[in-house]
């Protein structure tokens, strides 16, 4: 490996790419169907003390065992939602904030815990017979911003790293506990440190079937490692696994989530399936790390973020296929990934290349086309289709939104030109344009078709027709109804949601009922229809509202 190889990404391009990839979609947006309403409602109901603090509830209903990322959403809440010389901001932006700082967290540790895993020796390329080769430093840093470039291009990562759910606390503890893992050879303190923090905080959001997993393996990885620094590390990670069980205990959010049916020919292709997209392209460029690396499996370079990774893929399979499991595979993965690169061939770089072009010009172009559809009418089908998908948009024209997709669209073309025009030397070039692509096409959907994408995805418009129907303030029974739904009555339609009581054991007046079009019931006789309300056009999700008839003359 040449100096030439390892010269590292420029630091200012470094992060304006992180900003152009984190800061989209925090602003300009309410809360989303589904889980990211859902967690919403519970820190904001925290934060304005309609309920406690270790028993959050929405609507009578109680919240699982993610109390750490409610209490962070919360506290955000309170301290930039308060009235004094009037309200700062929008609570539902307050709670996206420091999910936002957790996203950026998840990358910096990924960053770190790939430099400090590419430092050690036997990370190391093999140095020339007369010198020249590649600075440790210098190829470190090259080998990390791979590593970053790997997590943001992970497709997986892109709606879910942008939510305000557990899971994304979830994702920063994970990484946190890597890099920990990456830094006990180097950082005594700085790593005991993240590790006694990470599977606590791992456990408290929601994960502690996953936090003492990670304890368990890495445990083992640790114990049996070749590297000393390493093995005299085990006995903190078990203190780390004992305080994960403790926090867990104290909240108890020990909960059963594997899901007990069996699997068939149709489950294994949907899992098979989820894995291949969600973690494109890094369990490509992983697969490709273990098998040249596989004289070494057992090195901590290898040995640690491949542990990780299996207990995330376990964990995802187990519980039926889950993607927010799978998702705390990807920091490891991408560390995983990082180190194919000194080992890529020229044709597999030129592959990866020439697909990364073609498929997200082609996502930049529908997306293009679709805003001008949108602003002008031509063509008229995806404009037909917007209206459909989006009842009640109304298209509107934002000069900053234009701007900002027109510089990534400006910067996408420049970057293209700059892989494709000669040949470039970086060992992160392979992963430049994966990473840029996802960016730009999350830019350009974040800005061009936020609005519509807006009301799609969230409650406003179809609460706002429901309230037509009910007394401001009133109190509404919901029995059935999902969690968004009751977090989308509260917060947006200002309503008294009552969804732990049955219909027969309610005194609210108004009754809100989940149907479709193929079943349309009636909740009884002694209720009337005022209205059935859908979200959009082309969903199936209706809510009925009744009134309680009165009786007597």
């Amino acid at each position: 490996m040449t100096q030439r190889a390892a010269q590292r990404l420029p630091r200012l391009a470094l992060l304006l790419f992180c900003a152009a990839y984190v800061i989209p979609g925090v602003f300009g947006r309410g809360p989303w169907k589904s889980a990211d309403i859902t967690a919403f409602g519970y820190m904001v109901n925290i934060a304005q003390g309609r309920t406690g603090w270790l028993a959050p509830t929405v609507g009578g209903l109680p919240a699982d065992g993610a109390l750490l990322p409610y209490w962070f959403g919360a506290a955000f809440i309170k301290v930039l939602t308060f009235d004094g010389l009037g309200r700062w901001l929008d609570p539902a932006l307050a709670a996206r904030i420091p999910f936002a700082l957790l996203l950026v967290g998840a990358l910096v540790l990924t960053w770190y815990a790939t430099y400090h895993l590419a430092r050690g020796e036997a990370a190391q390329p093999l140095p020339f017979a007369f010198g020249g080769e590649a600075n440790p430093v210098d190829y470190a840093r090259a080998i990390a911003d791979g590593g970053l470039l790997a997590l943001v291009a992970s497709l997986g990562l892109l709606q879910l790293g942008h939510e305000t759910t557990p899971e994304l606390a979830q994702l920063a503890a994970v990484t946190l506990f890597v890099y920990g893992l990456a830094a006990s050879a180097i950082r005594d303190w700085e790593a005991r440190l993240a590790v006694l923090v990470a599977l606590p905080a791992l456990a408290a959001s929601g994960a502690p079937s996953i936090a003492l997993a990670l304890g368990l393996v890495s445990a083992v990885v640790c114990w049996f490692s070749g590297d000393a620094p390493t093995r005299r590390f085990t006995p903190w990670i078990a203190a780390a696994t004992a305080l994960g069980i403790v926090a867990a205990t104290l909240i108890d959010a020990w909960a059963w989530r594997v899901d007990p049916q069996p699997f068939g020919l149709a489950k294994v292709w949907e899992v098979l399936r989820l894995l291949g997209w969600f973690m494109w392209p890094a369990w490509l460029l992983g697969l490709w790390t273990v098998w040249r690396w596989r004289e070494h499996l057992s090195d901590r370079h290898i040995a640690i973020p491949l542990g990780c990774v299996a207990v995330s893929v376990v964990a995802c399979v187990g519980m039926g296929g889950s993607e927010r499991a799978l998702m705390l595979a990807l920091p490891p993965l991408a560390i995983l990934a990082a180190f194919a690169l000194p080992t890529l061939s020229r044709s597999a770089a030129a592959a990866i290349d020439l697909f990364s072009v073609g498929f997200f010009s082609i996502c930049a172009i529908v997306i293009w086309v679709i805003y001008a559809s949108m602003q002008t009418g031509v063509p008229a089908q995806p404009a037909i289709n917007i209206a459909r998908l989006a009842r009640g948009y109304v298209p509107s024209f934002s000069v900053v939104a234009f701007v900002a997709a027109l510089l990534g669209t400006t910067a996408w073309l420049w970057l293209v030109k700059w892989r494709t025009g000669r040949t470039r030397h970086p060992l992160w070039k392979s992963l430049v344009l994966p990473a840029s692509g996802v960016a730009l096409c999350w830019l350009l959907v974040m800005t061009l078709l936020l609005p519509p994408l807006d009301v799609a995805r969230g409650y406003r418009l179809q609460v706002e027709r429901i309230v037509k129907q009910v007394p401001k303030r009133g109190c509404v029974a919901a029995p059935g109804m999902t969690r968004p739904q009751v977090v989308a009555l509260e917060y947006l339609g200002g309503l008294h949601v009552d969804a732990a009581t049955s219909i027969a054991g309610t005194r609210c007046d108004y009754l809100l009922q989940n149907e479709t079009r193929e079943s349309l019931r009636a909740p009884g006789a002694g209720w009337q229809l005022l209205a059935r309300e859908r979200r959009n056009n082309s969903d199936d999700e209706i809510i009925a509202v009744y009134r309680r008839r009165k009786s007597g003359p």
